[in-house]
């Protein structure tokens, strides 16, 4: 009995380790980095918007900001705040300790998009920012406007057609924080209000 107990909790033990592996599915929106050093996951939708998934590289390191976008004046949470997300983008984000390592004025979407690289749909993928758009018109673009994805978030992002399903004008964060032992820097994006105040 107490062999299978033993077990049993090193089965429980092998799942959390595979989901530090992946990222971006479950209950949240898939999200995150440039790809370089990467790591296997899959992506998936929100849970109001139906569900998708496909194989996706996400790397540790996100990057610098894209070009063209403008630093926050005053954000609520200046680059060093130490802070924790509500955002649930990926497993083990929600809840977690992150330090903002950047704060933007821009306009932020959440798009619906096939990865270029034939992997399934990505519905409702939170955020893309105006300036990693090819060629957009003028901010906000309306709900079901079609762009070209200049983001390099997952693979099979950069050049995939997309649909805007919403967007926000809230000031857009990137964060460095740590998931399932993971550490990730400039993970793009969260906003305002995926942020609360660290206790």
């Amino acid at each position: 009995m107490k062999q299978y107990k033993l077990m049993t909790r090193m089965a429980a033990t092998a799942a959390v380790g595979a989901m530090a592996l992946t990222g971006c599915a479950g209950t949240g929106e898939d999200e995150a980095a440039q790809p370089t050093q990467t790591q296997t996951q899959s992506a998936s939708s929100t849970p109001t918007s139906g569900s998708s998934s496909g194989a996706h590289e996400h790397a540790p390191h996100g990057g610098p900001p894209p070009q063209g976008i403008e630093k926050a004046d005053n954000p609520t949470y200046p680059v060093g705040t130490q802070v924790i997300l509500t955002a649930d983008h990926m497993p083990g984000m929600k809840g977690s300790e992150a330090t903002i390592s950047g704060a933007f004025d821009t306009t932020a979407y959440s798009v619906t998009y096939t990865p270029t690289n034939g992997g399934e749909p990505v519905t409702n993928h939170k955020w893309v920012v105006h300036e990693e758009l090819k060629n957009p018109a003028q901010a906000p673009l309306p709900e079901g406007t079609e762009v070209t994805l200049q983001a390099e978030h997952m693979s099979g992002m950069k050049g995939a057609k997309a649909t805007i399903e919403g967007s926000t004008d809230e000031t857009v964060y990137m964060v460095d924080l740590k998931i399932n032992g993971m550490k990730m820097t400039n993970h793009k994006w969260v906003v305002e209000s995926e942020i609360k105040p660290a206790q």
